[in-house]
């Protein structure tokens, strides 16, 4: 993100609401908020874990962060 409030800058959020609205919240129609908080958050373990995402070649976020490299230090 570089600050200058373009589209581009949330299209990843915006991406992950309308997944958790469509594939979580109307589907379900929670009552209270408590119900909401745990619907959402086991919702969000199984988005993390077990679907798979295009973006990252058909593997988990989980698996694309393990599969991360770590970025090489430069000694100064």
């Amino acid at each position: 993100m570089d600050g200058k409030g373009r589209w581009i800058d949330n299209r990843m959020i915006d991406r992950l609401w309308r997944s958790v609205k469509y594939e979580c919240v109307y589907l379900n129609a929670f009552e209270r908020g408590s119900e909401a908080r745990i619907g959402i958050g086991k919702w969000l373990a199984y988005y993390n874990t077990e679907r798979p995402h295009s973006t990252h070649g058909i593997s988990t976020p989980d698996e694309a962060y393990e599969r991360k490299s770590e970025p090489m230090k430069i000694a100064a």
